[in-house]
């Protein structure tokens, strides 16, 4: 069937629910990753400003060719890949459909990056985890790596032997669980790249759904790379008050006892990237790419807006819970933000749950600044 994305029209099968744009082997199409499809080419418009040298685009579980074709409306010398010759077939059919010039090509990614790499741009949207790709991605690519992962169980902790073997962390399922399951794959790959003496710094994240993504912007020398490793560590968790605490490092030294309660339900994840996840400057200029020809140009503007005012703490409290620790009626959330900041507390939304709220505040602090008028909390 075909359907229009972006000013395009394009040749697509029928939608599997719930699946990604690739799988490295089967054909289909994916009409609720257009968010992510969306932002995706406001990240190459912004981009170009950023690094103008930056010209080849590899697509690099291609399906149905979409995203590659959206690509290279934009500028950029495409190369679809895929290991299906259907899936191969189609992306350069779209290609062509739309008079747009770019490569589609029956090749294993993996394979296709030590070949024929470097690519200036390098996207891995798989089905699932794409940790069996991060390797031959970080590697040859030279200038930005933009990664989706769909297996957000495995990453939040909620299958945690999973999340262990394919992430090589201790991910934990917490009430903050998105900025989890974001913060496992970023040291994923920031891990990876460090072996290849490159620094990947997340220009952009967001998570969306059912997926995280993030966008890597790469940086070579030993140096660099070892400023990527400084901003990983590790996050203390009490499952009984709430507290937490990230400390920076690779040696663990997880705490037993909650210093707040006492409890000893403390559970300790990582390492996790402690860092930012996104650049401020950069998402605003990536919203500002968004245009009214993209079906998600609203839902986009509105991510991409609360992404560059987040706060960089790496986890946030649900205020819905706080209130009912509290036993109090919850206010609404915009109120709530207002009162922290009112009382000199840094403090934002976090743009994957309306109820989520990122703070350095405590949680005393908190409830002094929202409930007892700005006390002091003991």
């Amino acid at each position: 069937m075909d359907i229009e994305e972006g000013g395009l029209t394009v040749s697509v099968p029928e939608a599997r629910d719930g699946a990604s744009e690739g799988t490295g082997g089967g054909v289909f199409f994916n009409p609720t990753q257009e968010l992510n499809r969306d932002v995706t080419v406001a990240v190459l418009r912004a981009y170009r400003d950023r690094e103008p040298r930056a010209a080849s685009y590899l697509d690099a579980m291609a399906a149905s060719g979409v995203r590659g074709v959206r690509a290279a409306a934009e500028g950029y010398d495409v190369t679809c890949a895929d290991v299906d010759p259907d899936a191969v077939d189609l992306a350069a059919e779209n290609l062509a459909a739309n008079d747009l010039d770019g490569e589609a090509v029956h090749r294993d990614v993996n394979a296709l990056l030590y070949d024929e790499g470097p690519f200036d741009l390098v996207d891995l949207d798989p089905y699932g985890t794409p940790i069996p790709f991060a390797d031959a991605a970080l590697a040859n690519a030279r200038n930005l790596v933009c990664v989706t992962a769909t297996d957000t169980a495995p990453l939040c902790g909620a299958h945690l032997n999973s999340g262990i073997r394919k992430y090589g962390a201790v991910p934990r399922n917490t009430d903050y669980h998105p900025e989890m399951g974001l913060r496992t794959l970023i040291s994923a790959l920031v891990r990876t790249a460090a072996r290849y003496d490159k620094a990947a710094t997340p220009i952009v994240s967001h998570v969306s759904r059912h997926y995280a993504r993030t966008y890597l912007e790469l940086d070579s020398g030993a140096q660099a790379a070892d400023a990527c490793v400084d901003e990983l560590g590790y996050v203390d968790n009490c499952e009984d008050c709430l507290w937490r605490e990230a400390t920076r490092g690779l040696i663990a030294d997880p705490v037993e006892t909650c210093p707040v309660c006492g409890g000893d339900r403390v559970l300790t994840a990582g390492p996790l990237w402690l860092g930012p996840v996104a650049d401020a400057d950069f998402a605003r200029a990536v919203r500002r790419e968004v245009t009214d020809d993209m079906g998600e140009a609203k839902r986009a503007r509105k991510l991409l807006g609360t992404v560059a005012r987040e706060l960089d703490t790496p986890t946030h409290y649900d205020q819905h819970r706080l209130y009912k620790a509290w036993g109090e009626p919850a206010i609404g959330m915009e109120e709530f933000v207002d009162r922290l900041r009112g009382a000199g507390h840094e403090a934002s939304r976090a743009h994957y749950r309306g109820t989520a709220v990122k703070s350095t505040a405590s949680i005393a602090e908190m409830r002094a600044a929202v409930l007892d008028g700005g006390d002091d909390a003991d």
